[in-house]
């Protein structure tokens, strides 16, 4: 079986991490989109509410499940038997940061490969913090997430 780690702070999910993870559907075995604490950030939703979401988001894909983990992303690989971790990109940005991750977590674990895949052009500027951004300030951010997490946000930010 071939699994692929699909990880992210996913707060909120967005409709950009959902076209990722839908498209590691027809390659993988199994799919873990796994959603990591992360102590350097202040989420506007707990691990558990992402989670849920991403539960929700993803329950017409039956090769996905989705978890929460701290600490290394590599040692989570490989507890959960991954030998593949996904990372979508939106721009040479991202590329600048994720292949600084990916070679970090190749040298702490030659057993794990990062696979790139580059977003849909419609999904090239989203990001969840521009999402959080215009709806914090009462724009609709209905196009660029599923609709229980644009509930969610105007349940959380008012």
């Amino acid at each position: 079986m071939i699994i692929a780690l699909v990880p992210g702070s996913f707060d909120p999910p967005t409709k950009g991490h959902l076209d990722v993870v839908e498209r590691c559907t027809g390659l993988f075995d199994q799919v873990v989109v796994g959603v990591v604490h992360n102590p350097s950030k202040t989420p506007l939703f707990t691990a558990e509410e992402r989670v849920e979401m991403l539960q929700a988001c993803c329950k017409g894909w039956p090769n996905v499940r989705v978890e929460s983990f701290e600490g290394l992303l590599v040692d989570h690989a490989t507890k959960i038997g991954a030998k593949t971790v996904v990372k979508g990109l939106r721009a040479v940005t991202d590329f600048d940061y994720e292949i600084q991750m990916s070679q970090m977590n190749r040298h702490l674990s030659g057993d794990v490969v990062s696979l790139f895949v580059a977003t849909k052009p419609e999904f090239g500027y989203l990001s969840s913090s521009l999402v959080k951004e215009v709806a914090r300030l009462g724009g609709s951010v209905d196009d660029l997430v599923p609709p229980l997490v644009a509930e969610a946000l105007k349940e959380r930010l008012g």
